[in-house]
């Protein structure tokens, strides 16, 4: 075998190697956790600037002073595609409580945020943002996809979610409805 088709046989086995890290990190299990990042339970949300799907910039910390669930998320994640329609839902029935739910996908192509958005019905009551520079993932290291964290309004991260399954949506709630004094 050439030197060329060594290195390019590397290099495919390292990206399926890589490719299958991120789908067995793709959970299906939500459970409380500190979490292995800044963004661990009890901690400050470091500053975050994510894309608006316009194009804007915006930064978390804008979310002061109201209850958040900064949800991260991608498209190609099904436990994330079960999730989001279900937060969706959520973010339309507690913003007039006092809550926000941003929901930030890692996709690296945002056409692939916008497809999933518009085969899920297109009109979404929560804000999507998208990150493609990778800083929710390198700041937060969530540990598997989705992950939800509920932020109280002075930016303190109280509670963490990994993975979701149906069940989840209810502790996530209840989870928001507690730190927003409900």
């Amino acid at each position: 075998m050439s030197s060329a088709r060594r290195s390019r046989a590397s290099l495919d086995a390292f990206l399926a190697a890589a490719l299958l890290a991120l789908v067995l990190g793709c959970g299906t299990t939500g459970a409380e956790m500190g979490g292995s990042g800044t963004g661990a339970v009890g901690a400050p949300l470091p500053p975050l600037t994510v894309d608006t799907l316009s194009g804007k910039q915006l930064k978390v910390a804008s979310f002061k002073g109201r209850v958040l669930l900064l949800d991260v998320w991608a498209s190609w994640c099904d436990p994330c595609k079960q999730e989001l329609p279900v937060l969706n839902d959520m973010a339309r029935r507690l913003k007039a409580q006092g809550i926000d739910v941003l929901a930030v996908s890692v996709d690296q192509e945002r056409a692939n945020v916008e497809r999933f958005l518009r085969a899920h019905g297109g009109r979404w009551s929560l804000t999507v943002a998208h990150d493609p520079r990778g800083e929710i993932a390198e700041l937060l290291q969530p540990d598997k996809m989705p992950t939800s964290y509920v932020v109280d309004r002075s930016g303190i991260v109280r509670y963490v979610n990994t993975g979701f399954v149906p069940g989840d949506a209810s502790t996530i709630e209840q989870h928001l409805l507690e730190v927003a004094g409900h």
